[in-house]
């Protein structure tokens, strides 16, 4: 009787799991593993440009309608705004039940790391930068929300050239099948990674979650599981009408890599495939909403934002008027639709709303050096959410396929 073979989602799990273990029993030592994750991020961080520029692009000149693209981009960007603010709110609320700055030693923010005050970008600006002078530079920044804008006009100009605009369509098409093959390959090494990944992180931090910062680490994971029960079970059941048991079943393989991996844009390959495959979404919705979301909808980074603000705020005794918690609502949507989806970034998007809310900066140095452990449920849930909303979208819009399971029945 043949063997069956194992899936690579329960290899990628059982990495995760030996990392963990790894990391617990060998502590710092564990860390000589690092270079092997860093490989794995870097050869993912390779695909992810060219993915996204083919993607959206092709996506984009695939719906072969400007007015479907209209009502498509209008309803996704809504979703967006609308779940992140949500977030933040639920953030604030959590935050001011769990008091996570109450008790807190300020002798160890002299032993922190300084960080500089950074200027809180207008509406204006984040919309002008959005749109680049040179797509080069944007391609060598990895400036995910240029390249978007870039693809969505090439992707306009497609439509508008008719037939010879669908064979140059079909040609970026092909590339992107390309890319996809170079992604399954990469993805062949994500046990291996994530594993590596996961025991210098635990090795490094795992100890410290009882530490000043358990708190404010407890409360954002606390406020994900209840977003995940909150909102994404209920937009899965009643706006997108799919299985939640048939969700939870797909939706961990893309948990397992967003953990490891903490960037939106890297786990864009693992997220498609499960969007696609498993939950039945046209890959002409997905190839833009996706990795819009990876770039602009940060649902589960909106919660820590909240927190860290609370949890400053307490720290220095400063009282939040109902004024400054709608303004940190209005800023922190701002703020996450323009933080970068890689690993680190929303260190710097901290700085800039606690200078706009003219708060301590002492403060991020500890946070930062207990990052990657807020940052994983981060990831996590800004990605659950880009699949929710696209899910939401794809059922509106007649996208979406029902799962074979559910098909069965």
């Amino acid at each position: 009787m043949k063997q069956k073979k194992m899936s690579l989602a329960l290899k990628t799990f059982i990495g995760f799991g030996l990392g963990i273990v790894i990391g617990l029993i060998f502590q710092e030592k564990a860390t000589v593993l690092k270079p092997l994750g860093t490989i794995f991020l870097n050869m993912i961080r390779m695909i992810v440009v060219p993915l996204v520029f083919c993607s959206i692009t092709a996506g984009v000149a695939s719906l072969g309608d400007l007015r479907k693209l209209r009502s498509i981009g209008v309803k996704v960007v809504g979703l967006y705004a609308l779940t992140s603010a949500i977030s933040v709110a639920l953030g604030l609320l959590m935050a001011n039940i769990t008091n996570p700055g109450q008790g807190f030693d300020m002798s160890a923010l002299a032993e922190s790391s300084q960080y500089e005050a950074q200027a809180m970008p207008s509406v204006l600006d984040t919309i002008v930068d959005a749109f680049p002078s040179n797509i080069f530079q944007s391609f060598v920044n990895t400036n995910m929300l240029q390249i978007i804008v870039f693809s969505i006009f090439l992707g306009v100009a497609l439509i508008m050239m008719g037939e010879q605009g669908e064979r140059l369509a079909s040609a970026i098409q092909s590339f992107s099948d390309v890319m996809s093959k170079i992604t399954a390959i990469v993805m062949e090494f994500s046990p291996i990674g994530v594993c590596a990944l996961l025991a210098d992180s635990v090795g490094a931090y795992g100890l410290k979650i009882f530490g000043p910062l358990g708190k404010l680490i407890l409360t954002v994971y606390a406020s994900d599981v209840i977003l995940v029960f909150l909102m994404y079970v209920p937009m899965v059941a009643l706006l997108a009408r799919f299985p939640i048991g048939q969700f939870f079943k797909g939706i961990w393989k893309v948990w397992v890599v967003t953990l490891s991996t903490t960037s939106s844009a890297g786990s864009l390959p693992i997220t498609t495939s499960v969007t696609n495959d498993d939950f039945g979404v046209s890959p002409e919705l997905s190839s833009f909403s996706l990795p819009l979301g990876a770039t602009i909808n940060m649902n589960g980074g909106c919660i820590y934002y909240a927190a860290a603000i609370v949890m400053t705020a307490q720290i220095y005794g400063m009282e939040l008027t109902p004024a400054a918690l709608v303004n940190i609502v209005i800023s922190t949507v701002l703020v996450a639709m323009g933080c970068p989806g890689v690993p680190g970034g929303a260190i710097i998007m901290t700085t800039i709303l606690l200078t706009n809310m003219g708060l301590p900066l002492e403060i991020v140095g500890m946070i930062a050096g207990i990052f990657r452990l807020i940052d994983m449920a981060n990831t996590t849930f800004n990605v659950t959410g880009d699949v929710v909303t696209t899910m939401v979208v794809a059922r509106s819009e007649k996208m979406i396929e029902p799962p074979v399971a559910a098909a069965r029945k």
